[in-house]
C-alpha cells in the first residue's frame, strides 16, 4: 500500500491540505491530518499515509471536513497555503535564473537513473527478492513522485498555470 501517492489523494479530497502537504507547510498539514485522523499527532507520515490510502469512504468524508477546518485555522493565522505553495517553487525557479547548471545537472542525472533502474526492472537485468518487493516499491512510487516534481519545475504545474492565466485575466 506504501507505492501509492497518497498525497495526491488527499489533493483530490482535501484541496488545501494537499496543497499544503505540496510546499513549506508539509510538516503541519501532515501532523494535522495525523492528529485528526488518527488521534495521534507524533504519527509517522507512514502510518498518516497508511490511514489515507486505506480509508473507507466515511473517513475520506471525514478527511474533506478536516480540510474546512484546516483552511479555517490557516486563515486565522493569515496563512494563504495556496500561494506559499506557487511561491516555494516559484524561489526554486527564481534561483534557477542566478545559475540555471545545477538544476540541469541534478534533473538529467536523476531522471536518466530513474529510466536506467526502471528499464533494468522491467527487462529483468535486476531481480527483487521477495522479502524486499514492499520496499521496493515503496522506493519506486518515491522516485516516480520525485520524477513528476522534476517534469512540474521545468514544464510547470497545472496549478501554476490556472493562478498565471487568472492573474493575467485579473489584469
Amino acid at each position: 500500500m506504501s507505492d501509492f501517492d497518497w498525497k495526491s489523494l488527499v489533493r483530490n479530497v482535501a484541496p488545501t491540505l494537499g496543497a499544503a502537504l505540496g510546499g513549506p507547510l508539509a510538516g503541519a498539514a501532515t501532523r494535522f491530518i495525523a492528529e485528526t485522523l488518527l488521534g495521534n499527532p507524533d504519527a509517522s507520515e507512514q502510518d498518516v499515509a497508511n490511514a489515507v490510502v486505506g480509508a473507507s469512504p466515511e473517513k475520506l468524508l471525514e478527511l474533506k471536513k478536516m480540510d474546512l477546518e484546516f483552511k479555517a485555522k490557516m486563515r486565522q493565522l493569515d496563512v494563504d497555503v495556496f500561494r506559499l505553495e506557487i511561491q516555494d517553487k516559484q524561489s526554486a525557479r527564481d534561483l534557477a535564473k542566478v545559475n540555471m547548471m545545477p538544476h540541469i545537472v541534478l534533473s538529467s542525472i536523476y531522471t536518466v537513473g530513474y529510466f536506467a533502474m526502471l528499464y533494468q526492472f522491467m527487462t529483468g537485468g535486476v531481480e527483487v527478492a521477495d522479502g524486499l518487493k514492499a520496499e521496493f516499491n515503496m522506493i519506486l512510487g518515491v522516485m516516480t513522485a520525485a520524477q513528476v516534481k522534476i517534469m512540474e519545475f521545468w514544464l510547470g504545474s497545472s496549478y501554476g498555470s490556472k493562478m498565471k492565466d487568472a492573474t493575467i485575466a485579473a489584469g
